[in-house]
């Protein structure tokens, strides 16, 4: 297990994530163009989505799966009431609010990572789990307005959106749009229609994985310098962009370890508690909640938790499913 854990560090995915965040270090002009990056994420959703939904359409519906997909929505939902009473004090209720969100919901490259982790050591996991991630996008968003909301003397003077907009922005989001319909749609075809696009979502993976993580390592390296203009300081930001992956991935640890759980799916719950949104819940807040300062929370999850959970975060979490599990 210990040759697992190293060999995450010197994966190609993660080493070219670290060459983005060299690149950016020494001002080399290493850039991924905008429509570029935009396409290797809707591969990467499509890829992953497709490949899930036709796992779903090989196994069986049981009283196992609907138990997963209800503990990472239970997860989804309950993630955000803490965080934003942890960090409330520090932050202020709105970027409480949207850190809390931002922390429910999840990151699908993480998950993406950790599904090529388990891969790369032959250690199963089950095409439900994409169905899991598609499902903890849109509770954390809800949730966290809601204690918004209760902080304040009314939705109406809150808030710039109703919650009837806020929920279709977070359904209808591009991102969420795409995995949910590729799972439905890699569902519906099942195997024979992997058959025909085998090449695309299989092979092809990892090296457009390469490429969407080096791009990811220089966005992330340019959003550090957003922490020195945020509102809050930056050894807080330093201090909960650290801590709350470890405090969500202890509470999902209980519960696989309540339940369970195998040892690929335990990882990728841990992982999906442990990541936060960079992508589909700022989209939300900046409709729901325009009060809530982006280079707060935005910083915390893309800079700070994103590349802990890549570089420390997977393998640590999966050492500790073994000694729990």
């Amino acid at each position: 297990m210990e040759s697992l854990f190293f060999s995450n560090l010197t994966s190609p995915p993660l080493l070219f994530f670290l060459l983005g965040v060299f690149a950016v270090v020494i001002r080399s002009d290493l850039d991924v163009p905008d429509q570029v990056a935009k396409f290797l994420s809707l591969y990467l959703l499509f890829a992953i989505g497709f490949k899930g939904g036709v796992a779903i359409a090989e196994s069986e519906l049981s009283m196992v799966v609907g138990r997963d997909l209800l503990m990472a929505t239970a997860l989804s939902a309950i993630i955000p009431f803490y965080v934003f009473f942890l960090v409330k004090r520090q932050f202020g209720a709105a970027n409480a609010a949207a850190t809390a969100a931002t922390y429910g919901s999840i990151s699908a490259v993480t998950f993406v990572t950790a599904i090529s982790y388990l891969d790369a050591g032959k250690i199963e996991w089950s095409g439900y789990m994409v169905a899991a991630m598609a499902l903890m996008e849109s509770p954390a968003i809800i949730v966290g307005l809601l204690l918004y909301y209760r902080s304040q003397s009314g939705p109406a003077e809150s808030s710039g959106a109703t919650m009837g907009e806020m929920i279709h922005e977070s359904l209808s989001n591009g991102s969420v749009l795409l995995i949910v319909g590729s799972l439905v749609i890699g569902w519906i075809s099942g195997p024979a229609g992997l058959a025909q696009v085998d090449l695309l979502v299989k092979d092809l993976f990892i090296g457009v994985l390469c490429l969407f993580l080096l791009d990811m390592g220089i966005v992330a390296a340019r959003r550090l310098r957003d922490l020195g203009t945020a509102e809050v300081k930056v050894s807080m930001l330093l201090f909960w962009g650290l801590i709350l992956p470890l405090i969500n991935a202890i509470v999902a640890l209980a519960l696989v370890f309540a339940f369970d759980v195998p040892e690929g799916n335990a990882l990728l719950l841990v992982v999906l508690a442990a990541s936060g949104s960079y992508i589909a819940v700022p989209a939300a807040m900046r409709l729901a909640l325009p009060q809530a300062n982006p280079s707060v929370y935005l910083p915390m999850s893309l800079a700070i938790s994103f590349p802990f959970n890549l570089v420390i975060g997977i393998p640590l979490y999966h050492q500790l499913i073994n000694w729990l599990v």
